[in-house]
């Protein structure tokens, strides 16, 4: 019996993050039915208000389907390595073009499961909710305003990525060694060694914010592995502290 091969847009999944037009969640459940796409996770925003969205047009069954979430941590959890869309420069978080994020996402393993962050259609994403996602990137345009609507910015993303995967059964050229952890623990992991560095008074009240957040950029671009996690915690653990 010939084994039917996994669809490798299964493992990625959108979130909206505090969206606030139910219209456009229905406009971003079309866009993932034109290019192949299933998993809706909305934090902020119940099932009922947005169940009777008019412009999901033969997408209803995603809006039925969508999970949803009070917060973003809760959203992301269960996921390996999450992306996450800004319409504008940052000054602590490294941002790649579309482009350039779009063979990164598809140079995890296919165990990877990949999360796609969209933020509210007037503020974007936040700073501490930038901190969530391992990787940002942008949309180019010819000027930074207006930004793309919401659903334009999941229909853009999408197509790249549709355009860009691999056929069923081929290799995607994966070049990573190991299915990153789950982004609950990597965000733990994160979160001890902030600890470590404020006990050794690296950080201090006047740059934890600062430090706090390039130091979730540079981690979070690890998309660390088990290997990695106890590396890191024992280099923490083991140094002697600042003279």
């Amino acid at each position: 019996m010939v084994r039917k091969q996994p669809d490798p847009r299964e493992r990625f999944v959108v979130i909206l993050v505090r969206p606030e037009s139910v219209e456009n969640i229905g406009l971003a459940a079309r866009a993932m039915k034109n290019t192949g796409f299933r998993y809706l996770r909305v934090v902020g925003r119940s099932k009922v208000e947005i169940a009777s969205s008019r412009t999901a047009v033969h997408a209803k069954d995603i809006l039925r389907e969508a999970s949803h979430y009070n917060d973003l941590a809760s959203a992301t959890a269960d996921l390996n390595v999450v992306f996450a869309s800004t319409a504008k420069p940052r000054q602590n978080f490294s941002v790649l073009p579309l482009d350039e994020a779009v063979p990164k996402m598809l140079a995890f393993l296919p165990e990877a499961r990949i999360g796609l962050l969209f933020g509210n259609e007037r503020t974007g994403l936040t700073s501490t909710e930038l901190a969530a996602s391992n990787f940002r990137w942008t949309i180019p345009q010819t000027s930074r305003q207006p930004p793309y609507n919401l659903a334009a910015a999941v229909l853009i993303t999408l197509f790249e990525v549709f355009r860009r995967l691999p056929a069923k059964g081929a290799s995607g050229g994966a070049a990573t060694r190991e299915v990153p952890l789950a982004r609950s623990d990597q965000e733990q992991c994160i979160r001890l060694i902030i600890q470590k560095l404020e006990e050794r008074r690296f950080i201090y009240p006047t740059n934890k914010r600062h430090t706090t957040q390039m130091l979730h950029d540079l981690l979070g671009r690890l998309a660390m592995s088990d290997r990695d996690r106890k590396l890191l915690l024992a280099m923490f653990s083991h140094a002697g502290p600042n003279k």
